[in-house]
């Protein structure tokens, strides 16, 4: 089923979210269901909390269309356990910050162990896009916007965008 996307500014956005204990259906439920969403919008990476969800659990899938089989990947308490010193920029957007984008300096490479969706610990090393996709949806976990890597008028600039566009939204003109 797919989900509504929170648009920043939400004050759910900014909250830290709560690890899984244990994995359950509705868990699992929960998770076809940011996936589905995450490739409606379409995306690369969807948060819980960016669907209102306080868990922390992400959604992600980097392979671009046409470049070969879709592999998503489902992360339950995903966390950095190891990064490079070298960065990358990338440009980066936001299901919940819909058509903005700004450049963000993050490790190139990351290490992040997680549970899957059986309940299995697993340990990967991500790069390039994939290392930023799984920086940013991590960043969400743990209230953390990419427009709070950005310079305090930017942010602003952008937040003021959001609330015209929440506000359009809410009539019904956007």
């Amino acid at each position: 089923m797919k989900r509504s996307i929170l648009i920043h500014p939400d004050p759910r956005l900014k909250k830290i979210a709560t690890d899984v204990p244990d994995l359950s259906d509705d868990l699992r439920a929960l998770a076809d269901d940011m996936l589905e969403t995450m490739y409606a919008a379409p995306g690369i990476g969807l948060a819980a909390p960016q669907i209102g969800v306080l868990d922390r659990l992400i959604v992600m899938d980097c392979v671009k269309e046409g470049e070969g089989d879709a592999r998503p990947l489902v992360m339950f308490n995903p966390r950095v356990i190891a990064f490079s010193d070298e960065t990358n920029v990338y440009e980066e957007g936001c299901l919940s910050i819909p058509e903005q984008y700004a450049e963000v300096t993050r490790p190139k490479v990351v290490d992040v162990e997680w549970m899957d969706r059986d309940g299995n610990l697993q340990t990967e090393t991500f790069d390039g896009l994939w290392a930023t996709c799984v920086q940013h949806e991590i960043d969400h976990l743990d209230g953390k916007l990419f427009i709070d890597y950005l310079k305090p008028l930017k942010r602003q600039m952008i937040t003021r965008k959001m609330q015209k566009l929440k506000r359009e939204r809410a009539r019904g003109t956007a």
